[in-house]
Order: structure tokens, then sequence, then C-alpha cells
């Protein structure tokens, strides 16, 4: 996978910025300050190269609101030819993220549980893709929240159903090999229920199930709830199994309680994968549930959750847990084509 961008070749305003956001997301910098250079890019977009030029000799690109100092800098430097001095310094700044994993992390084809903003992702499906081929991949889970998980603007079967038009038309527009599938983070229910329609999740490429809330609940029906949905033919991963937070903004939180031989029992007998949730914040499943998973024959997935282009680059860290752990390349999904994780997904 490459994560340097060629900085000899010209670049414009837009996707300066756009390789800025990026570095700064990939470097887990605030949603604030990474926004700020994303909604720039779409403003000198939608003004055209002309107009941005126009702007910027007459020194005016800062007057226009969404734009400020330092946007207004990567726009300057960039529609004169020069490299952004911001982006040079982050992009020399952008050591690999893990020591370990190397092997596995260029072994990695693709992700199954990726955000974009339909729900609560931070960038367009087209930069996304932009981004997950830049990094090399070769295919690409579009796996939005289901539509209780409110907080997240999960998405209702009548906009699932527009987004899956809107990933045939990317498809179809592009010129190279890679494939974006369409997919689902489906919440969990209390009862081991998924959160969508059996229809819409039938006509689903990818379904990776989670459990958002009520993570205090009792091991027991915690235990009932996973084993009935991980049970589910339509569920093709198991995404952050235990839920935890060991840090981040966001706090820490503890790991809910389930039987994991059970669960992960379930899991391989009927094939789905156990996620290794390469988020920071989240390390999930922790060692010994990872290792007990191994043991059990599960297969994996190295996933990075990304909620914006840059953090797709957190697979790096799955792989260095799955290195350490001695999990091999073959059963870990996402080190596959995207015909065999095709075939995979419809055979549950």
């Amino acid at each position: 996978m490459r994560l340097v961008s060629d900085l000899t070749a010209p670049m414009t305003p837009y996707d300066a910025l756009l390789r800025v956001a990026f570095h700064m997301e990939r470097a887990r910098a605030s949603t604030y300050r990474v926004e700020a250079f994303r909604k720039a890019a779409g403003i000198v977009a939608q003004l055209g190269i002309d107009e941005t030029r126009a702007r910027v000799e007459r020194h005016a690109i800062g007057e226009i609101s969404g734009i400020g100092t330092s946007t207004a800098t990567v726009i300057n430097e960039a529609i004169r030819g020069k490299v952004p001095a911001r982006l040079h310094t982050l992009q020399a700044e952008a050591a690999p993220l893990a020591s370990g994993g190397a092997e596995l992390y260029e072994a990695l084809r693709g992700d199954l549980h990726a955000h974009s903003n339909w729900s609560d992702g931070g960038a367009s499906i087209d930069e996304m893709v932009d981004a997950a081929v830049a990094l090399g991949q070769e295919w690409l889970a579009l796996t939005d929240h289901s539509p209780r998980l409110r907080v997240a603007n999960g998405l209702s079967a009548e906009r699932l159903t527009h987004q899956m038009e809107v990933v045939a038309d990317i498809n179809a527009a592009r010129d190279d090999d890679f494939r974006l599938l369409t997919g689902i983070e489906v919440d969990i229910l209390d009862d081991g229920a998924l959160d969508q329609t059996d229809d819409m999740l039938e006509r689903l490429e990818i379904v990776t199930a989670s459990v958002h809330s009520n993570l205090k609940m009792d091991r027991g029906p915690m235990t009932r709830r996973m084993l009935t949905a991980v049970s589910n033919p339509r569920v093709n991963v198991l995404g952050h199994c235990t839920g935890r937070l060991v840090t981040g903004g966001r706090g820490e939180r503890p790991q809910s309680r389930f039987d994991p031989h059970v669960v992960f029992e379930a899991c391989a007998l009927t094939g789905t994968a156990v996620e290794i949730n390469s988020r920071p914040e989240r390390v999930d499943p922790p060692d010994d549930l990872l290792e007990i998973a191994r043991d059990l024959g599960c297969l994996f997935a190295i996933d990075s959750d990304a909620h914006a282009p840059g953090q797709l680059d957190f697979k790096s860290l799955g792989c260095e847990r799955a290195e350490q752990h001695g999990i091999p390349a073959d059963r870990i999904v996402t080190t596959w084509p995207v015909d065999r994780v095709l075939a995979w997904a419809a055979d549950r």
C-alpha cells in the first residue's frame, strides 16, 4: 500500500486541501480542524480552477466564508504550482503507525467496515474511494450505520436503497479494477435481531453487525444476543465485539461481558468473520479474546472502521496485532481478492 504522495507532480488547490486533510486524519487530528480543509476543498471545487486563480491573484480568496488563513495559504501555494508547506511537513512526518505487521499490511486488499458522510463519517463516498485507491486497496465495503442509531444518522431502507444506486454508478464510472461493495454496519438489537429489514440485508453484498447499545447487559443475555446475530445467515462480520474504548476523546469504556467461547464457536461454524477493529481507541477484541477466536478456527477481518479517508490507514495497527497473535493471512478475509470475498459472503 502507498502512503507517500508524489509531491513533484502539479496539484490543484482541491487536491492539496484533500491531501492535507488525509494526513491530518491519519494523525488523529480533531474532526473540527480537518473539516476546515475538507470544507475549503468543496468551495474551490465549486469555484473552479479559473475563478480560484482569479481570486488568488486579487488577494480575495480569504474573503470567502469557509476559507480561513490556513486553508487560504494552502490554496495560494498550490495555485502557484508550489507544494504547500503544510502538506510537505505533514507528509515528512507521516511515519508508519505500527512497528510490526508490515508484510500482512502489504497483503491487505480491502476493508469491510468504513463510513461516509451519509451517516457519521466526515467525507463523501467518492473521497473514501479515492483514498482507498491511493492506499493501494482493491475493494472497499461501504458500511454506514443502520436507522435506529440516530446519533450517527443511520440509514433508513429508503436512504440505503438510494446509496446502493450511488455505489452502482460509482463502479460503472470507474476505469480501473477497484470495486466498491454495498454494505451496512447493522446494529444488533437487544434480542439479537438486526436493525434493518431482511429484504434490504439480502440485497447488500456485505453485512457487518455490531452492538452499539445496552453494552452493560448481563453476560447471559449478551451472549444470547450476539449468538443470535452471528448465526444469522445475512451477517458476514461481527464488528468490534466488546464495544470497549481504551483511549480517545470519548473517554474510556469497559468491555461488554459475554461468553466468547460460545460466540466464537458459532462464528467458526457459520463462517462469520471476527473483526479485528483497528481504531486506536478500540483495540477490539482484547488480546485474550483474540486468541480464543484464533484457537477456535475463526476467520478474521482486519478493518479500519474509518470515518474519514485518512483513517483507512488504521488497518496497519490491526495487522500488527494479527501478526503478534500468529493469525495466518489466509484466515483474514480482507487479504482476499474481491471475487473470493463475495463468494464467501454469499455462501452464508
